[in-house]
Formats: C-alpha cells, structure tokens, sequence
C-alpha cells in the first residue's frame, strides 16, 4: 500500500527514534519501499527484510504507535519551536544530500533559512592559545562580513569563538550539536546557545532530550562538514576532534583550509599536518573566498535585492502602519517566518504577536501560508 509523503516522514521519523536501527538499516528499508503495511509487520516480516532479532521484536510491539506519535509532533512542531527535517524535504539542504550518509532526520531550532546561504565550518581545538583565539575572531568576522554563514559545533574553544564572532558582528551561524537540540553542552554555552537560537540555527540528529554523549561528536562532524562549502582549521593538535570534521570535508569533496602556526606549538601541529598534505593555507580572508566568488556574488545579489526592494517599496507598502507593525513587516522582508521564529526574533508575548499578525493581514500587508507560516504579500 502507498504512502502519503507526510506518513513517508512519520515512518522515516520512528525508525530514525528507534533503538538499534541505524542509517545503513534505514537505507536498506527505504531502498525496499516505506509502506504502511510495515505498522502491522511482526518479528519474522522484519527479520526477513534483515532486521536483528532484538530490534525486529521492539518494531513489531511499537512501531505503529512510534509512527502515529511522530505524525502527531509533526503536526503541531510549529508551536513547540522544535522543527523536524527529512530528507524528503524540500527545506533538506542540498549539499548536505549529496554528503555520504547524509542523516534521514535532523531536528532544528531557529531559522532554517541559513541552510541555504553560502557556508564555512569553522573548527578547532577546544583549548587554543591566543594566537587561535584571536586568528580564529579576525578570520570570521572577515567571513561574516562577506556573507557567508559560519559552521561549527558550539563546544568549547574555537568553535565558541567563532560563534561568538559571526553574533557580534550580526552574522549568521549554525551550530551542529552531539546532542539533542534541547541539550545546552558544554553547559558553560547556555547563553551562546539561546543567542543562536535567537538568531541563528540549532542543527541536531539526535532526537530531542538526547544527552551529550563522547560517541556522538565525530558523528556530527560529517554535518558540520556536509552543509558546508569548505572547512576551515584553525589550531589542532595532531589528534584532535577538528581532523575528522576535515576528513569529512575531504570525503565529500569539500574545500579544507588550515591557518598555519608556530612549530613549536603543539596546538599547529594539526593544521602544518593539513597543509604538507595539501590543505589551502590560510594568511588572510583573500585565501577562502577567492574560492567561492559565484556563491558570494549570487548571495550578494540577491541580498542586495531584497534590500532595494525594501527601499523602494516600503515607503508605499507601509504608509498607516504602528510600530509594531512596522517592526514585523521588516523582518518578513527578510523572509517568511513561522509563528515560533517570529516570537524568537521580537521576544514579545504571544498575545502580541498574535495580533499584529491578524493587523497585517488585515492590511492585506502579509499572507499566512500552511503550517502558520508568513509572508508578505
């Protein structure tokens, strides 16, 4: 029996949440056929498709409950500010798809718009020296500036920095986590964290309420390096986390760049390790984007079209507006956004917001779109 997209999503979300399915067993399914007859399976339908012993009997007690409570989240993810992605979705970032095991599910706090821009990982040791910190602030503030959106991990050291970095000078950041998107680790990071849930993106594939856990961080990694056009290491000791995001890189045939350092610095023996193997070396911001000068001039463009366009029009598009109101329609210029998102960016009560919306829309200023999303008109 077919299945709707959306149920497709539910079952692909209950596998991905089920303990002892992993990707290549997902793959394996999907490559068969997702179908709703598989609610209804028992343990020897599910071992004929080569599913263990242990996990056939945990899919056949729940997997049509586990598939029924997924679509029920996915119906109301809108108002709990936790968004699930499929790799069915159109919202899916390309680039990530075209990774090896790109992940079937991943879960998102913030706006998922940044998945689209032109991107950079930023990565490194989680204890740099003052050379690191302070390379690894010059470069991403340079990077921001440009448009590119910085890619890292939210643990601490460079990763941080560069964070921190892309936030001050109000650029765009998404941090990958090895935990689920509702686990502030290292908990040092809280503030860092709800800033870029504010104002950047969340990015996880561990579902919500997963702790950090040691295994978890070099799985993420290839996401890191998936969603971004190259990466960028800026001090690494010879065994550090860093490499692996650059092997990522390398294994899906993205850019990697190293900052070269002093030699008798353990903190560069990583990236002097990068660079005799090939790694682009990097002195200044001239050394990436030269690189990527299509991606920045399309994000430019279209930037700069969205800000004549708001010039231009917003005069006439705006006249008897309130304040609010006004405020409201400003951000929309930069995108749709979703009920949750909205409240992350004013920060006003939901009340508020609520009846600016219906103001605007009466206004015939901006449109509601399915699952509470809008736009302007």
């Amino acid at each position: 029996m077919s299945t709707s997209p959306r149920y497709e999503k539910a079952m692909l979300v209950a596998l991905h949440e089920t303990e002892g399915i992993g990707w290549k067993t997902i793959d394996n399914l999907y490559a068969s056929g997702l179908h709703m007859d598989m609610c209804s399976y028992g343990v020897k339908d599910w071992t004929a498709m080569g599913i263990r012993v242990e996990a056939a009997h945990r899919l056949s007690l729940h997997f049509a409950e586990a598939v029924e409570n997924a679509g029920n989240r996915l119906s109301r993810e809108q108002n709990e500010g936790i968004r699930v992605i499929c790799i069915l979705d159109s919202m899916y970032p390309d680039m990530l798809k075209s990774s090896p095991r790109p992940p079937w599910v991943m879960y998102a706090r913030g706006s998922l718009n940044l998945l689209n821009g032109p991107s950079l990982a930023v990565v490194g040791t989680r204890v740099p020296t003052a050379y690191g910190r302070k390379v690894a602030t010059l470069l991403t503030e340079d990077l921001v500036t440009k448009g590119v959106t910085i890619v890292s991990g939210l643990a601490r050291g460079i990763d941080s920095i560069a964070h921190a970095a892309a936030l001050k000078q109000k650029g765009k950041t998404i941090a990958v986590l090895g935990a689920g998107v509702d686990t502030i680790y290292p908990p040092e990071n809280r503030t860092l964290y709800e800033e870029i849930a504010q104002q950047g993106l969340l990015l996880s594939e561990y579902p919500p309420g997963t702790g950090a856990h040691p295994g978890y961080f070099p799985q993420r990694n290839r996401i890191i390096a998936g969603i971004s056009l190259g990466t960028l290491v800026v001090e690494a000791d010879i065994r550090s986390g860093s490499l692996i995001t650059s092997d990522a890189a390398l294994e899906a045939g993205r850019d990697v760049f190293a900052v070269p350092g002093p030699i008798t610095s353990p903190k560069s023996r990583g990236t002097l390790e990068l660079i005799k193997q090939g790694a682009k070396l990097v002195t200044a911001i001239e050394d990436i984007t030269e690189e990527y000068q299509r991606q920045l001039k399309e994000a430019a463009e279209k930037s700069s079209v969205g800000a004549h366009t708001y010039t231009k029009d917003y005069a006439s598009s705006v006249d008897g507006l309130t304040k609010e109101e006004m405020e409201l329609y400003h951000m929309l210029q930069q995108g749709p956004g979703s009920v949750d998102e909205l409240l992350e960016r004013t920060r006003w009560e939901f009340g508020l917001l609520h009846s600016v919306l219906l103001s605007l829309i009466i206004k015939k200023q901006i449109t509601q779109l399915p699952g509470a999303i809008y736009k302007l008109i």
